[in-house]
C-alpha cells in the first residue's frame, strides 16, 4: 500500500489538475458560446446562397452552344479528386478530431482516383503527415474567431486547382455543430458546382429564367468564387464551434472524474491513516502489557 505521503501527494496533484480543467470548461463553455452565435447566424446566409447558386448552376450549364459560363461549372471526367479536411489545431476536445479524421480517411479510401489532400487545423495535418499522406496544401493557426479574410486563401487553393485541372471534384470533410453534446463529421461536394437534380419520381421544376445584367459570365465571374468562399468559411465556423463545446464537455467530464478520484483517494488515505493509528496503539498496548508483566 502507497504510504500516507505518497497519497497525500496524488490528492494535491489531482486537486491541481482539476483547477485547470475547470478553468478550461469556463472558458471554452464561453468561448463556445460566441461560437455557437456565429455559425448559427451564418448558416441562413450559407444555405440561400447554396439554392441561389444551385439553381444558376442548372440553368447556366450548357448555355450558350452548350459550354458552361465558368471554369467553375465544368463537369469533366473524375480522374483526381481533391479532399478539405478541417479539424481543429488543438486537442483535448475528446473524439472530434478522431472522428473527422476517420470520416475523411474513409473518404479517402473510397476513392479510385487519385486523391489531393488539403489541411485546415493542425491535428489532421499532423495525422495525414504521419501517414505519408501528400499535402497539397496546410493552413493552421486561423484561432477561435476566425475572419472571412482568413479562408480567402484555403477558397483560392481549391479553386485554382480545380481550374488548372489538379483536381476534378472537391469534397470538404468538417464536423458540423448539431449542440452542445453532438458534432457530426459531414461530407460536401463544393466542386463542380452542380444544379439541384429532382428526386426520383419527382417532376422536375420549371427552371427560372434569369436576367443577367450586365452579362451572364460577368455575373458568375464575380458570384461563384464567393460561392465556394461561404461554403469553406461556412465549414470553417462550424468546426469551431464543434471544437469548443467538445472541449467544454471533455473538460467537464475530466473535472468530474477528478472530483471522484479525489473522494477515492480521500477514503483510501483514511483508511491508511486509520490502519497506521490502529497499529500504534496495538504496538503501545503490547509494550505496556510487557512492563507490566515484567514488573
Amino acid at each position: 500500500m502507497a504510504s500516507l505521503r505518497d497519497i497525500r501527494r496524488r490528492i494535491r496533484g489531482v486537486r491541481n489538475t482539476a483547477q485547470i480543467t475547470k478553468a478550461m470548461e469556463l472558458v471554452a463553455a464561453s468561448r463556445m458560446r460566441r461560437a455557437q452565435q456565429r455559425v448559427t447566424a451564418s448558416r441562413p446566409y450559407a444555405e440561400t446562397m447554396r439554392t441561389l447558386i444551385a439553381e444558376l448552376a442548372s440553368v447556366s450549364t450548357g448555355h450558350l452552344s452548350g459550354e458552361a459560363l465558368h471554369p467553375l461549372l465544368v463537369q469533366r471526367e473524375v480522374d483526381t479528386v481533391g479532399i478539405v479536411l478541417l479539424t481543429s489545431d488543438r486537442g483535448l476536445a475528446g473524439a472530434l478530431n478522431t472522428n473527422v479524421i476517420r470520416r475523411g480517411s474513409e473518404l479517402i479510401r473510397e476513392q479510385t482516383q487519385a486523391v489531393e489532400l488539403i489541411t485546415v487545423g493542425r491535428k489532421g495535418q499532423d495525422f495525414m503527415a504521419r501517414r505519408g499522406q501528400t499535402l497539397l496544401g496546410t493552413f493552421t493557426q486561423l484561432g477561435d474567431r476566425p475572419e472571412y479574410d482568413a479562408i480567402i486563401p484555403i477558397a483560392r487553393t481549391v479553386m485554382d486547382s480545380y481550374m488548372a485541372g489538379v483536381m476534378d471534384r472537391c469534397y470538404v470533410v468538417y464536423p458540423r455543430f448539431v449542440s452542445t453534446l453532438a458534432q457530426r463529421p459531414e461530407v460536401v461536394q463544393i466542386l463542380p458546382i452542380t444544379g439541384n437534380a429532382p428526386a426520383e419520381g419527382e417532376r422536375p421544376e420549371r427552371p427560372i429564367d434569369y436576367i443577367y445584367e450586365p452579362n451572364p459570365a460577368a455575373i458568375l465571374q464575380a458570384l461563384l468564387p464567393r460561392y465556394v468562399e461561404v461554403l469553406i468559411y461556412q465549414a470553417v465556423l462550424e468546426t469551431v464551434a464543434s471544437e469548443q463545446s467538445a472541449r467544454m464537455v471533455a473538460m467537464r467530464n475530466a473535472n468530474d472524474n477528478a472530483k471522484q478520484l479525489v473522494d477515492d483517494l480521500t477514503l483510501t488515505y483514511n483508511k491508511a491513516r486509520q490502519s497506521q493509528i490502529t497499529g500504534e496503539v496495538l504496538e503501545i498496548a503490547n509494550a505496556a502489557e510487557a512492563m507490566a508483566a515484567q514488573a
